[in-house]
């Protein structure tokens, strides 16, 4: 087992601490399933366990359960249907987070929550900082930085993560969705005026452990811990491209008989409900000089991910590789 000792306070040490983790079925819950067992006694729920639009169920089963850490990985994260759901968006973004956060401080414990590049406007030139103004452009970004505030404003020990892009082998992704495009189609569309840095769901849930991994196991130490390193951090994979350099890269790992012509289009040629940011690149210098968490490229994750799929195909499905 990890060295961790995030008990809550009824706990007095005696027992394994409870690890609650939402959104299990997602693909960073997914991969945080896997990586958060050796931290305690793990209850993993996805939407049916627990709807976050159902603040009155959170306050129920975060009472039942006392975790001394909760990780919330669930979100609503339907970019463009957000639009026409900001209620339903701002109560499970904005309101369940808040919620999430003063059950978590009731109890002594920590909030772990993830949020999004798309807090901010994208108007920048260079990689956007923890403290650069959030300006968020559709509902989606707004409900995300409205979770923000919310937990902020409880206090607390928390720790709000923001990341980008975000793919692997699991769940609904652009990686996916690439791929599934490359099984019937010979051409697409892609924008290429949107740029940021892909990110494997599992670097993410992997840089969360490590993080935990440090809190201190005195309690009294605890204290000092969260309030020097609580707050909000930027965690994404290292360089940049733009989603036509993203399909370009993941088709290049395909055999070229099998390889979809990639054409770049402007953001104005796609039409889509919500706007985007032209840039969604974020500088992770914060988590690196507080935890010594250093950003992977990209291009050397995605590596790592279609070598994995290779081998799953090579497996399961006939050796097409």
């Amino acid at each position: 087992m990890h060295n961790l000792a995030l008990y809550s306070q009824r706990s007095g040490g005696s027992e394994l601490p409870v690890i609650l983790l939402l959104g299990t079925n997602g693909q960073l819950g997914q991969e945080l399933m896997c990586l958060l067992r050796g931290f305690g006694r793990l209850v993993g729920l996805d939407r049916r366990g627990l709807d976050l639009a159902n603040l009155d169920q959170i306050r129920q089963v975060v009472r039942a359960l006392e975790p001394a850490v909760i990780v919330n990985a669930a979100a609503y994260t339907a970019v463009d249907r957000a639009e026409d759901e900001s209620l339903l968006a701002q109560r499970v973004n904005a309101e369940a987070p808040g919620v999430l956060a003063e059950e978590a401080k009731r109890l002594g414990s920590a909030l772990i929550h993830y949020s999004t590049d798309y807090v901010f406007d994208g108007t920048l030139t260079h990689p956007y900082i923890e403290t650069d103004l959030a300006s968020p452009v559709n509902v989606y970004g707004r409900s995300k930085l409205a979770g923000e505030v919310a937990i902020a404003e409880v206090g607390g020990r928390h720790l709000v993560f923001r990341t980008s892009w975000v793919y692997g082998l699991r769940g609904g992704n652009f990686l996916l969705t690439m791929l599934r495009i490359a099984e019937n189609r010979d051409e697409l569309s892609v924008v290429v005026d949107q740029r940021g840095a892909p990110t494997w769901s599992r670097t993410i849930a992997a840089a969360t452990t490590q993080i935990l991994a440090q809190v201190p196991r005195e309690r009294g130490e605890q204290e000092a811990w969260w309030a020097r390193n609580g707050g909000v951090y930027h965690l994404t994979a290292a360089g940049s491209t733009s989603w036509h350099g993203f399909a370009s890269t993941i088709f290049s790992y395909l055999p070229p008989t099998r390889r979809p012509n990639v054409v770049p289009i402007k953001t104005q040629d796609y039409p889509s409900k919500a706007a985007r940011p032209a840039n969604s690149c974020l500088g992770t210098d914060k988590i690196r000089q507080a935890f010594g968490i250093f950003a992977p490229d990209w291009q050397d994750t995605l590596d790592c991910v279609m070598k994995e799929y290779s081998d799953y195909a090579a497996r399961f499905a006939g050796a097409r590789w």
